[in-house]
């Protein structure tokens, strides 16, 4: 149980979570809340406040509601500002949705399915949005009237049969029901699952909301009620209530998303929104960045700011401002940090933390060709942590390469710009893409970007391997320069991979075969999985051992049975010798 009030702030709300068993062996409810002691986060996202029941008949249904309402209620005070709350709401649900689907059918053969009903309520300024999958509720407690918001996501076929039409990993695809509602002070209002409002009467419910009781006792009393009326399922309840509201609603800044004026081009001295440029660092027909401090603490940062080349184009404004809430959810000592706002915005940009150092591009020309081994595994294995942080989080980075890693003063690194990362779950996702400029840099990327097909952790698997194969072989590529001139498929299928031996002869050949899987131009012969990609990359798979050993035999017959009477001979002495031993 937990309970809690926001301190002096425009928007007062006290709540009430709870959260048991009842009459059942497991508890599959999960509840949580977000009351942000942040006065902007409160002010410019709101508090929000879910609960989530995992489907009985799905065999992974209690951790399926554990991760949906943890996550929703982590994650949506950082989805950017200029979002509005339902939007943010939209893009976080299909990811959960997406996530719980693809564990559902990851544990297909063990018929676990992750699925839970799923309501959350975000009051923001003097507006209450909801959001609804299945048949827990939302109800609005005011001036002696119980109103439900939400409407049960379930088909009835008699009084004894009815089954649940919609659920949080159910489909690929999610629709939730959302609305808002205006909301007055001393509204209450209560988040339930079947455990509970099944088996209490509206008019008892009534009673209990309006009583004068603080919001923990009646969360306590609503439970209680229902498992005094027989209920035999979990019983779990949310209970807000509105202490008082801003002296006026707030604009929300989802308006500004098209409207949010691109800030001018910057020079050392000037000053936005309290924070002063020191130097610009970098600029393109596409962004600029620059070195500026915060004024009120000091800190030095990164502003990332959209070039006024794009002032028009709605697309690219909307991905400009993913890119922000990409960063802020990847948390990763990995990833650069995208560092949330204190402040209002006057113009559209963001914020990353300054880190010292230089990209790898740069770092490799001063270095000696090729790396020794063991620096250039520590760094492979460095990327490799810092990808798998936006695979967690079911986000593909897809412009893995030198230029886009830092390698700080500490030898420490971070991956950068979230310019093509796309989170699955999105519609776009594994849609044929739809792009003004060529995803990546074809040197790294996966060619079927390329070609119009999003290829997911395989994409960023290639790249990692590209790097790889560029760091054994002081800076070759596996299939040479031939790659920056392909158009089509056909170009692609006269590609030849290059082994990396031919470049530094001290690579073994199985190493070689772990390089050439991660790049292969087919799917299904390409590394599924990072940590398969590592796994071959620091100790030899028998499977390349026992190609090569095949190999060897075709090429030179005489070489396989000498090396084949060798290891019968080794195992000889080997039992002489243990033998003597025992004797």
């Amino acid at each position: 149980m937990s309970n809690g009030a926001s301190p002096q702030q425009q928007l007062q709300l006290v709540y009430a979570c709870l959260s048991e068993a009842g009459r059942k062996a497991g508890n599959e409810d999960t509840v949580a809340a977000q009351l942000p002691t942040d006065e902007y986060i409160l002010n410019y996202k709101g508090a929000c406040f879910a609960l989530a029941d995992g489907v009985s008949t799905a065999e992974a249904g209690a951790a399926a509601s554990e991760l949906a309402t943890r996550r929703f209620c982590h994650e949506y005070p950082q989805t950017p500002d200029t979002w509005s709350v339902a939007h943010s709401a939209e893009q976080l649900l299909a990811t959960i949705n997406n996530q719980l689907y693809q564990l559902s059918h990851k544990f297909a053969q063990e018929q676990k399915g992750y699925l839970c009903t799923f309501s959350a309520l975000v009051l923001k300024s003097r507006t209450a949005h909801f959001f609804h999958v299945g048949d827990s509720r939302i109800y609005l407690c005011r001036s002696d009237e119980l109103t439900q918001l939400t409407q049960d996501h379930t088909t009835v076929l008699s009084a004894q049969r009815q089954f649940l039409g919609r659920a949080l990993g159910m489909d690929a695809k999610v629709e939730p029901q959302q609305g808002s509602i205006a909301i007055k002070t001393g509204d209450r209002f209560l988040i339930s699952c079947d455990g509970v409002h099944e088996f209490i009467a509206q008019p008892e419910m009534l009673k209990l909301l309006s009583s004068d009781l603080a919001a923990a006792d009646i969360c306590r009393n609503l439970l209680d009620a229902a498992y005094r009326n027989g209920s035999d399922d979990n019983i779990s309840a949310v209970v807000i209530e509105v202490q008082q509201l801003p002296e006026q609603s707030l604009d929300d800044l989802s308006q500004l998303l098209t409207r949010l004026p691109f800030p001018p081009a910057l020079s050392p001295g000037m000053k936005l929104d309290g924070y002063q440029v020191v130097a610009s660092l970098f600029a393109s027909s596409r962004s600029h960045l620059y070195l500026v401090i915060d004024e009120q603490s000091g800190q030095q940062l990164i502003m990332k700011s959209p070039s006024k080349n794009y002032e028009d184009d709605v697309q690219y404004i909307d991905r400009f401002i993913r890119e922000e809430w990409i960063g802020l959810r990847i948390q990763s000592e990995q990833v650069v940090k995208v560092v949330r706002q204190s402040r209002p915005r006057s113009f559209l940009y963001y914020l990353m933390e300054h880190i010292a150092g230089q990209s790898l591009e740069e770092w490799l020309l001063s270095q000696p060709k090729p790396l020794k081994p063991a620096l250039a595994i520590r760094l492979i294995k460095q990327i490799a942590q810092g990808l798998q942080a936006f695979h967690r989080m079911g986000a593909i980075h897809q412009d893995l390469k030198p230029g886009n890693i830092m390698l700080l003063d500490d030898g420490s690194l971070k991956l950068v710009d979230f310019g093509s990362v796309y989170v699955s779950g999105l519609a776009e996702m594994f849609s044929p893409l739809q792009q003004d400029i060529a995803l990546g840099t074809a040197s790294y990327s996966d060619p079927h970007y390329i070609l119009g097909h999003n290829s997911g952790v395989q994409g960023d698997i290639y790249a990692l391997a590209t790097i790889a194969y560029e760091l054994f072989t002081g800076g070759e590529l596996p299939y040479g320069a031939a790659i920056e001139n392909c158009q089509n498929a056909a170009d692609y299928d006269k590609l030849r991979y290059r082994h990396s031996h031919q470049f530094n002869p001290v690579i073994p050949s199985w190493f070689d075969r772990a390089l050439q899987k991660g790049v292969s131009l087919d799917l299904s012969q390409r590394y599924q999985s990072i940590n398969q990609l590592l796994t071959d990359l620091q100790q030899p798979n028998p499977e390349f051992l026992h190609e090569e050993v095949k190999q060897q035999h075709k090429t030179n017959p005489l070489l396989f049975w000498q090396l084949l009477s060798g290891f019968w001979f080794i195992t000889l002495l080997l039992v002489v010798w243990l033998f003597l031993l025992r004797r």
